[in-house]
């Protein structure tokens, strides 16, 4: 994790800020498919023209099951016409797209970042030609965006710290093993960091030994189970919790724990309570997940885009009430830091009542009986 730790300053959040919008139907499968999702980036009746690009689709299924369509409706509620596309992870189609955005006269440009340095080039372009830029979920260090949208990513990372404890117990002496994002993306070293604040005191004292902590490039969900192995077996085949930093890698992991008959008897972490990763938890293979309502990002995206594309500057900042210091960049970058949740067994209920997860994704099987314990229906 080489890029520098922002340091976070918060000012108070106005009540609620009116993003959240009623999450009825907002489940994978209705949020991902469906008439509406078909709909991004299609010409729309009048609106303001405004480019969205999310980062790929090989590590995650947040970008197009709920940030696309999420993303679609709020900025038509708002009255702008999106161009949402994704760049599949390869950086010369995320510059390629931005440049198409920029020359069909897009008002605003929203770019969740493959990396830092590529997102940076972008904005540069955008700002060159007059156009607001707002980073959506991921801030890129050193650039030049006007605006920031995400979750607490270093709360995110404080979480999975939390819950890897709470798995593990009392157990003296436990061995942990840190699988984290790619070293190009800011949010990684968030998490990371904010996993530390939780477990390094547990470090120095002796409680748990920290075996190996390792970054996995473009968050290559093959490369992190393959990775994990290696660490697992040179270290005589003993782990007693693992900080995974989304569900993706974590069920890599699950696998490669499962082959040495440790699945279910060692916490794993995640993010983004996908349903593969919801699934895993019910099963007891995973331990936690955080969940982050994608549609209050979308949301406060939508606002600022709307109110930049109006050129109300004021509206914006009446939404942006924060501020996340870009030290690469000596400057502060007016932001949306939105509030994250530990989920585990007890609580998955609370992803599916959001609409956010279908419980016919998650209850088949195995996992029936349990999610009528839990009252997931």
């Amino acid at each position: 994790m080489r890029e520098a730790r922002p340091r976070l300053r918060r000012t108070m959040v106005a009540a609620g800020l009116g993003l959240v919008l009623a999450l009825s139907a907002c489940g994978q499968n209705s949020a991902g498919g469906g008439e509406e999702a078909a709909g991004s980036g299609e010409s729309g009746e009048g609106g303001i023209k405004v480019g969205v690009i999310l980062p790929e689709t090989d590590t995650s299924a947040r970008w197009e099951g709920f940030d696309k369509p999420m993303l679609d409706r709020a900025m038509r509620a708002e009255g702008l016409d999106p161009d949402i596309q994704n760049a599949q992870g390869d950086e010369q189609k995320f510059s390629t797209l931005a440049d198409g955005m920029i020359s069909s006269g897009v008002q605003v440009l929203v770019i969740a970042s493959i990396s830092g340095d590529g997102g940076n080039a972008v904005a540069q372009k955008a700002k060159a030609q007059g156009i607001p830029v707002i980073d959506y979920d991921r801030l890129n260090l050193g650039g030049t965006s006007d605006y920031y949208v995400s979750f607490d990513n270093e709360k995110v990372g404080e979480l999975q710290g939390q819950g890897l404890v709470q798995g593990i117990g009392d157990k003296p002496g436990a061995q942990i093993i840190q699988i984290e994002g790619a070293p190009t993306d800011n949010n990684a070293t968030l998490y990371t960091n904010g996993q530390l604040k939780v477990l390094q005191p547990k470090y120095d004292s002796g409680a748990y030994r920290l075996v190996q902590n390792q970054a996995i490039d473009k968050w290559d969900n093959q490369v992190a189970g393959t990775t994990f192995e290696q660490i697992l077996t040179g270290n005589g085949g003993k782990v007693d919790g693992v900080a995974v930093a989304n569900d993706g890698m974590a069920g890599s992991i699950i696998t490669v724990l499962s082959k040495y008959g440790l699945n279910g008897r060692v916490p794993v972490t995640g993010q983004d309570a996908t349903a593969d990763g919801l699934a895993a938890i019910l099963r007891g293979d995973q331990y936690m997940t955080v969940f982050k309502p994608i549609q209050e990002e979308a949301d406060a995206a939508a606002k600022l885009a709307g109110a930049l594309a109006r050129g109300d500057t004021a509206a914006a900042d009446a939404v942006a009430t924060q501020t996340v210091n870009d030290p690469e960049g000596d400057r502060d970058v007016k932001s949306v830091l939105l509030t994250p949740q530990l989920i585990t067994k007890g609580n998955v209920k609370t992803v599916t009542d959001a609409g956010y997860i279908e419980p016919a994704e998650i209850c088949d099987g195995p996992n029936a009986a349990v999610c009528g314990e839990l009252g997931i229906q």
